[in-house]
């Protein structure tokens, strides 16, 4: 009769410092998520006109925000904002559609 459980095999030193540096890296990564939400709370604090000096509207930040937790928002700014300068033009921020 075959058990099937956890490999008993010890981590060998290759193994066990690649295993360190993922985690390492998705902790750091969350805390980078956490960070750039903040960030886009304190844009939202700011008037529709100062988001439109930097490209940006008001539904780009609640779209950003409502990402998954553990994926970092500000990446989805800058391409819906260069989205909308390919399709509307170059002062296609500051109209209010």
């Amino acid at each position: 009769m075959t058990t099937f459980g956890p490999s008993t095999l010890p981590l060998d030193g290759v193994a066990r410092v690649v295993l360190i540096g993922r985690v390492k890296n998705a902790f750091w990564n969350l805390v980078r998520s956490i960070r750039n939400r903040r960030e886009i709370e304190r844009l939202g604090a700011m008037s529709d006109a100062e988001l439109a000096d930097i490209g940006l509207r008001r539904t780009d930040l609640h779209v950003a925000l409502r990402s998954p937790f553990g994926i970092d928002p500000t990446a989805s700014l800058r391409p819906m904002a260069a989205a909308r300068d390919t399709l509307c033009g170059e002062d296609a921020a500051r109209r209010v559609c």
